[in-house]
């Protein structure tokens, strides 16, 4: 680790000025699931912590998990609405690169609550512990929060509690940033593309565009959205450990990636790989650096007997992907 009298001196000059690291607990994993309590942690451009914040945030749903989060809806009736936290919030993540544990969910979460809000997030960049951690080659059983926690000697006193697991992860995030550092490494930062709410349907005339319709939502401030072409090749099944991937295989993606994620995505295409948006009992393969994270897609995948691999080991095998088989059975490549 670097010294207190050379960290200034060594400290790389390209790393952000602060760090706002994040946990949100929330009523679900899709992207319907809201919010129902937040903390941040404000830390300096070495690591070190600022303060700290935490709210609980009325749903207005079931609180969903309360065996994991602990909230019932008894304790959130008198919370505030997202809404009603934005500025304070906002006040804590400006100009900082919001840190947490599978970033993309965080993220994700965040900023589809400001969308409903009406409102922008105050985030242009996100940095997720994950990448992080496999980008310093931590030897680690799994990617778990208390693992890293593990790791550092942290003491978690009250998982899946934001407050407490905001805390643990500051903690964790201060060594892994130094360790960075010491290396002279190139952080894992990913841009965070601001969301809109919008109406599928179209606004009607005279009445309200949210009234009796589904919203979903999109990316601003990027370049459009594509339809890709559809996969030429035909699917050859799932993915078997030791053999290279083929083209035509269904690949789908879940949670933070190093490389960022449309730019993977890509990379799958010009494989020849069909990039899928879900898992289903077709999906070849599930990308994801977070296999115990319990998104929607890691069940289903585990549900049907999918293959996972990491993102290292999708992108080495992404180097030699076999051709698809011929009408007759054969090569073609």
């Amino acid at each position: 680790m670097l010294d207190d009298r050379t960290t200034a001196a060594a400290w790389p000059t390209a790393y952000p000025q602060g760090y706002a690291v994040v946990d949100v607990e929330t009523t679900g994993l899709d992207r319907d699931d809201r919010i129902v309590s937040a903390a941040v942690y404000r830390l300096d451009a070495q690591g070190e912590v600022e303060d700290h914040w935490y709210t609980l945030v009325n749903p207005q749903r079931d609180p969903g998990p309360v065996s994991i989060h602990g909230l019932t809806s008894e304790m959130l009736a008198d919370a505030p609405l997202f809404p009603e936290v934005t500025a304070e919030l906002s006040e804590r993540l400006e100009g900082r690169v919001l840190v947490a544990h599978n970033a993309y969910f965080d993220w994700s979460m965040i900023a589809r609550e400001y969308a409903r809000a009406d409102r922008t997030a105050p985030v242009r960049q996100r940095l997720c512990t994950i990448a992080l951690a496999r980008a310093l080659d931590l030897p680690l059983p799994n990617w778990k929060l208390e693992s890293l926690a593990t790791h550092f000697g942290v003491v978690q006193q009250r998982a899946h509690h934001a407050l407490d697991d905001a805390r643990v992860l500051a903690e964790a995030f201060r060594p892994s940033l130094h360790a960075a550092a010491e290396r002279g490494m190139r952080l894992p930062l990913l841009e965070c593309r601001p969301l809109t709410e919008w109406s599928a349907s179209g606004a009607s005339s005279g009445g309200s565009p949210w009234i009796g319709r589904q919203a979903s939502y999109r990316q601003a401030g990027w370049r459009p959205s594509r339809k890709r072409p559809a996969c030429p090749y035909p699917n050859p099944g799932r993915y078997e450990s030791g053999k290279p991937l083929k083209q035509g295989m269904r690949v789908a993606f879940s949670g933070d990636t190093s490389i960022e994620r449309e730019l993977l995505e890509d990379r799958a295409v010009e494989a020849g790989l069909h990039v899928a948006s879900g898992v289903s009992r077709l999906t070849s393969l599930l990308v994801t650096n977070d296999p115990d994270s319990g998104t929607s897609k890691v069940v289903k995948a585990r549900s049907f007997g999918t293959p996972i691999l990491d993102e290292a080991a999708f992108t080495q095998l992404l180097r030699d992907v076999a051709a698809a088989d011929a009408p007759d059975g054969r090569s073609n490549g």
